[in-house]
């Protein structure tokens, strides 16, 4: 079954806080660089979705985006659209995630075609993001039409906090 993308609100986001915290959790403990450190459980996952994410998204500073599949959540992107003065035009990703179970599905691919049609809606003309240096998901950003700006060398901590890694930064006009 393909995955429905879907935009969550503030009761949405609390309605779906354990499918979006096994997403966040379960990512984290394969890998991803996504902020947090191994293990992160999902009574702190739940508090960064039922905060920061929540609050964010009331306040209309930010878009969540879900992949749900079979019925459940099992991927998110966000949109950050609440940029400085000096920068209207401008938006962020962050957060991709898929969750380890649902990916190479093509449920990346939707998240980030779903984000950026938001965002040439709301009329940006550039869209930025960041992602490890080297993560599975670099490609898949270029092949959306994102393209390199710079590498930043020790940028954060792997998850495991065995190692740092560099940051690829990128952008992409729309």
């Amino acid at each position: 079954m393909e995955a429905q993308i879907i935009e969550l609100d503030g009761p949405a986001i609390e309605k779906r806080l354990g499918e979006l915290s096994r997403v966040l959790a379960d990512s984290v403990a394969e890998g991803a660089a996504i902020s947090f450190m191994a293990p992160m459980p999902y009574e702190d996952a739940a508090r960064f979705w039922s905060g920061d994410v929540q609050r964010e998204v009331a306040a209309g500073r930010r878009v969540l985006f879900g992949a749900e599949r079979d019925g459940e959540i099992v991927g998110t992107v966000q949109l950050l659209t609440a940029m400085p003065p000096n920068q209207p035009h401008r938006c962020e990703i962050a957060k991709m995630v898929v969750h380890p179970q649902a990916r190479r599905l093509g449920i990346g691919r939707a998240l980030m075609t779903e984000a950026l049609d938001r965002a040439r809606e709301l009329g940006k003309t550039l869209v930025t993001l960041d992602t490890r240096t080297g993560d599975a998901a670099e490609p898949l950003y270029a092949s959306v039409g994102f393209e390199v700006a710079g590498v930043i060398p020790d940028f954060a901590w792997d998850p495991d906090g065995k190692a740092l890694h560099a940051t690829t930064y990128m952008f992409r006009r729309i």
